[in-house]
């Protein structure tokens, strides 16, 4: 991640390891592997927040807070209201393609590389799995700690979303199924979480590890004049425990501070230590691989809730 200015390292957005040329890990860290492994995912997520017929979709349309923000703040800068919709998709795909370009790499994608990314991401995922089983078991942390009823654990998202229903609505993150009204279908709920873990893991690694941590490191590194080493300690640790706050209260929307999940300092540090290991392997694996990894983990997340904690 260091080049050299003034005899200094210096921080560019490539990754921190120089994988041998050609090789699997050097190709899929490449920014145009990441746009062609994000792309499909992408238009699941469009497609799912528009098109699918559920309560929670079709009438309240869930948004990821993350992509919220880049919507309004491109309508701030000018962009008309269709064009907005669209936007935050084609600001993924554009600063790939420059980060593509800046990084002088070959442009070819090997399509036979897709299903191991797709492999590689799903096992990474499964740490945090137990991670989150682990910190969100009735052992680790008093009863009252939750307003959720009791069950033996819970799988945390690593996903917050938004209802784009009506003006009153504020910012919420998901919630886990087993919380879910018994009223209505619970499809519906998986459907709309699985959704939302898709484009969370897209947008929220755009905004926290590609923007936020290549920005403090431009901070810390180039303006203040930290060594290199303790930028980057100080740029994750802020951007994992800011991608941690903004699951809980940090959610700003419309120019309103919402309040997101009820706070418990058992589930900030758990996605702390996640927003941590997405950094890391942004850093070693480039943004498809941590993107896809986010992505699957809030899925498999919704999954196994689904199956094991629902009553």
């Amino acid at each position: 991640m260091a080049g050299r200015k003034n005899g200094k390292p210096g921080f560019t957005t490539s990754q921190l390891f120089n994988f041998a040329r050609d090789s699997y890990l050097e190709r899929t860290s490449r920014p145009i592997y990441a746009i062609a492994f994000l792309l499909p995912f992408i238009i699941f997520y469009e497609i799912g927040t528009i098109l699918i017929n559920t309560d929670v979709l079709n009438r309240t349309q869930v948004r990821v807070v993350a992509f919220v923000w880049l919507q309004s703040l491109l309508q701030y800068l000018g962009t008309g209201s269709k064009l907005a919709w669209i936007a935050p998709p084609l600001v993924v795909i554009v600063i790939l393609l420059g980060l593509q370009i800046a990084s002088r790499k070959p442009w070819w994608f090997c399509l036979s590389d897709y299903p191991p990314m797709v492999l590689e991401c799903t096992l990474l995922a499964v740490p945090l799995i137990v991670l989150s089983l682990f910190f969100n078991s009735p052992v680790v942390g008093p009863p009252e700690r939750s307003q959720l009823p009791p069950s033996p654990a819970v799988v945390k998202t690593c996903a917050a979303s938004v209802d784009g229903g009506s003006a009153e609505s504020v910012p919420k993150e998901r919630v886990p199924l087993l919380a879910q009204p018994s009223g209505r279908p619970a499809n519906h709920f998986l459907m709309a979480d699985v959704v939302t873990g898709v484009g969370a893991g897209i947008y929220e690694e755009l905004v926290f590890r590609l923007i936020l941590i290549c920005g403090l490191m431009v901070l810390f590194q180039d303006v203040i004049g930290l060594d290199h080493k303790n930028a980057v300690i100080l740029a994750v640790l802020i951007s994992a425990a800011l991608f941690s706050a903004h699951h809980h209260h940090i959610t700003l929307i419309n120019g309103h501070l919402g309040r997101g999940a009820p706070f418990t300092w058992t589930e900030f540090v758990f996605r702390t230590a996640a927003g941590v290991y997405f950094a890391a392997l942004f850093a070693i694996r480039g943004f498809g691989i941590a993107a896809g990894t986010h992505a699957f983990y809030d899925i498999i997340a919704t999954i196994i809730n689904a199956l094991f904690f629902q009553p």
